[in-house]
């Protein structure tokens, strides 16, 4: 049967024994009980401090009726169960970490997104799918998230651009959704004990295990230590020529100035296209290309993309090859991911956010202008400012969590920002950077 927190911690020894036999801080026990969860990370202790087992740990909503109406469910992995009502693909999504986005718009470029990959998001903003989808709008041709959590039903499609809606689009991209969700109690929930396991399933026979989607949900191991940079990115070298979309004219076809090759962990489509109207000839390369692969296109400069998982993970390949460049003299801009891989290639070290930053309303300082620039950002992990070495400049910071948005070394002609200036979705107050790396490289 299963126990309550209240139980756990008697059997614990009350709060402060808690805190001291599972090593976690005595803030984190209070939130166990304030947010009547404990974190599948905690488990191991407790159940070595009290021998209990995991199917004790399992929450009694694990053992819930299907309620009226419900034909899909979010199961966390401390056995929280969420019912709401299910679209998209039918279907029990892989395991996955639980986050939430804060964007207005742009829901297509999000799940599209391949820094998204191992990921289920929940969208904060209830009226998702009332523009539908269109081919133009994806930023890969694949959805990377494993599901997507919303508030309302989705709508019939409102916008001229719209080709197929929302719900087609996910049907033929075998991906699950579910609405009817209080999406401001997850990102509550999200926000205060950090971002859980989480599996989204949405059976075509309406039966659910949830005791076994509980579980499944616990054994996933995270993305600390996961390399998901080398699953999304390209196989195989190719040439990227088209440019930003406008009102006017559609995708622009500028002409190239400058050689950049980009290292594909994960891009998105807009950071090539801000590449190519920048005056960029852009050389794509997958994520594992060497030093000598980058070189042997004699780059003007190099770009260093967006992507999932754990950038010391990623490292262990990408380092060697940034490294290699920098040896070369050849000037670098690197975002999200990049940004992190060039910090470790540059000696620093990464760490993992509790809540992470997603959304296209996220403030940045400048600290050279004192500027504040609204952003868009995706990212669970940053850059750790006291482990930069010597030479190495910190020139961005967010003004939510003061953790690190932008590095740079002008002794090896590098810098990186941890947010995307080439947007979509989101605001464009950035988008000088890509001038900067044009004139580095000039």
């Amino acid at each position: 049967m299963p126990i309550s927190i209240a139980d756990i911690l008697h059997r614990l020894g009350g709060n402060d024994a808690a805190a001291t036999l599972t090593g976690v801080s005595p803030e984190a026990v209070r939130k166990w009980r304030s947010g009547n969860a404990i974190p599948s990370r905690h488990w191991p202790a407790i159940m070595a401090a009290t021998g209990l087992t995991m199917e004790e740990l399992i929450g009694t909503s694990a053992h819930a009726e299907t309620p009226p109406g419900a034909t899909a469910c979010l199961v966390l992995g401390d056995g929280s169960v969420f019912w709401g009502r299910g679209f998209g693909a039918h279907g029990t999504s892989q395991a996955a970490e639980l986050c939430f986005s804060t964007g207005m718009t742009g829901y297509q470029e999000t799940l599209t997104d391949p820094s998204f990959a191992g990921q289920i998001i929940t969208f904060t903003f209830p009226h998702i799918g009332n523009v539908g989808t269109n081919a133009d709008d994806a930023e890969a041709v694949n959805i990377f998230a494993r599901g997507l959590v919303i508030k309302e039903d989705i709508t019939a499609p409102s916008n001229y651009r719209a080709t197929a809606p929302l719900q087609d689009w996910l049907q033929k991209m075998g991906v699950p959704g579910i609405a009817g969700i209080d999406t401001r109690a997850l990102t509550l929930r999200i926000r205060d004990l950090g971002a859980p396991n989480a599996v989204l399933c949405y059976p075509a026979d309406g039966k659910f295990d949830l005791a076994a989607l509980a579980q499944t949900a616990a054994a996933w191991p995270g993305l600390d230590g996961m390399d998901l940079a080398a699953d999304v990115s390209c196989t195989q070298s190719y040439e990227w020529t088209g440019g930003t979309w406008s009102w006017e004219r559609g995708f622009a076809h500028p002409e190239a100035t400058r050689t950049v090759v980009a290292v594909d962990y994960g891009a998105k489509r807009n950071i090539l296209r801000s590449l190519a109207s920048a005056g960029c000839r852009v050389i794509v390369v997958p994520a594992k290309a060497s030093a000598d692969d980058i070189l042997r296109h004699k780059p003007d400069g190099v770009f260093l993309s967006n992507g999932p998982g754990d950038p010391a993970a990623t490292a262990s390949y990408a380092v060697p090859a940034i490294q290699g460049v920098m040896q070369a003299g050849v000037p670098i801009f690197g975002i999200c991911l990049g940004h992190q891989l060039l910090a470790h290639a540059l000696g620093a070290k990464t760490y993992k956010l509790e809540r992470g930053h997603r959304g296209a309303n996220q403030p940045v300082k400048d600290l050279a202008t004192g500027k504040v620039e609204i952003t868009s950002q995706n990212h669970g992990f940053a850059v750790d400012e006291k482990s930069l070495p010597e030479g190495v400049e910190v020139t961005h910071v967010s003004l939510f969590d003061g953790s690190n948005e932008g590095i740079a070394c002008k002794a090896k002609r590098v810098f990186s920002v941890q947010y995307h200036p080439e947007a979509s979705p989101g605001p464009s107050d950035s988008s000088y950077l890509f001038k900067r790396f044009m004139d580095m490289m000039a």
